[in-house]
């Protein structure tokens, strides 16, 4: 009984120790997320998105291979990838060349030296498009805990389309946020998908809650993180977007002004509704997010047109991850860091 006791306590500290990681899809509340796990602290600051399995490791291959370590070394050293984590650059390098194998290896020595310069335990990270490699994390990072962000897909196709993005394919005539529409629902399903595999080290929270109700679901995920997340303190040290929003908004003046959930309601024409609300009707309907328009038959047009998105998505996805071909694509966002 004493051992089952010991190793119970056991457990539990480890976990109030592993990292977490914050994923979604874009302008999904990521960022504000993780810089809420910030300002509650014991957390080390890293105020930029890693990028490790998304650019890093495609870019750079097998990391057991020296020449490729020092190749990513001195691109990621010329990058704010490497500024914002203030490290001495030689004592990173050093650990790097003698202990790294793989991409979760060189964003934990990172994230570790950046703990210990800062006297905390533990470590965050937010990347969003880690979403996508879940399963390459858990592999080089048994440890992680994952906390998938999900926010209505009306709010984020606004959002991603007040930046740009995603870009369209040449013959889509539609507005841009249906393409951001079907990138949504391909990356909510991604993380879910792998989610169900992580069992107790993956959990879901909604946008909605955290912004309307960020004590219970704080008190929620304190039990996840193994670490109390104390809204009143978390506000006071006010970390980035806690206390100055990161919007595509920026009409809406300060925080006592910010109104994140339910812009679509405001902005979407009626028969722009209805085209996004059939392209994405099952995946609303599954997240419990009400649709406004009556439910109709299925258009051709918008079918072919989201199967269309969604098989662009996972070629992209493959070509960056199993072929040479991808780890040139990655190279100018790199260079853009």
């Amino acid at each position: 009984m004493q051992d089952a006791i010991q190793l119970d306590s056991a457990l539990t500290e480890k976990r109030s120790l592993a990292p977490v990681f914050v994923v979604g899809c874009p302008r999904s509340g990521t960022t504000y997320l993780y810089h809420v796990l910030l300002s509650a602290g014991n957390f080390a600051v890293y105020r930029a998105e890693s990028q490790v399995f998304h650019l890093l490791e495609p870019r750079f291959g097998d990391l057991r291979n020296p020449a490729n370590k020092k190749r990513l070394l001195a691109a990621w050293s010329q990058s704010r990838l490497f500024t914002a984590t203030g490290l001495d650059r030689r004592m990173i390098e050093e650990k790097i060349l003698g202990e790294c194998h793989n991409g979760g290896d060189f964003l934990r020595l990172v994230m570790e030296q950046m703990a210990l310069q800062q006297g905390v335990k533990r470590w965050a990270e937010c990347t969003p498009d880690h979403i996508l490699y879940l399963r390459r994390i858990k592999e080089t990072i048994p440890d992680a805990l994952v906390v998938h962000i999900i926010r209505d897909g009306r709010d984020v196709a606004v959002s991603m389309e007040r930046q740009g993005w995603p870009k369209q394919l040449p013959w889509d005539r539609t507005n841009r946020r249906m393409a951001a529409g079907v990138f949504w629902e391909w990356m909510v399903h991604k993380g879910r998908e792998t989610g169900k595999e992580l069992g107790s080290d993956y959990t879901e929270v909604r946008y909605e809650d955290l912004v309307r109700n960020p004590r219970e679901v704080l008190k929620n995920l304190s039990h996840f993180v193994e670490q109390e997340l104390d809204f009143d303190e978390i506000q006071k040290v006010g970390i980035g977007s806690v206390s100055r929003p990161n919007t595509s908004f920026q009409e809406e003046g300060g925080a006592d002004q910010f109104a994140p959930t339910g812009r679509w309601k405001k902005l979407y024409s009626p028969a722009q509704l209805a085209d996004f609300e059939e392209l994405v009707v099952d995946t609303l309907d599954s997240l419990g997010y009400e649709r406004s328009t009556a439910k109709g038959g299925r258009s051709a047009r918008l079918a072919l047109l989201r199967l269309e998105y969604r098989a662009l998505f996972e070629a992209k996805l493959r070509l960056k991850m199993q072929t040479p071909l991808g780890r040139l694509l990655v190279t100018s966002d790199l260079s853009n860091m």
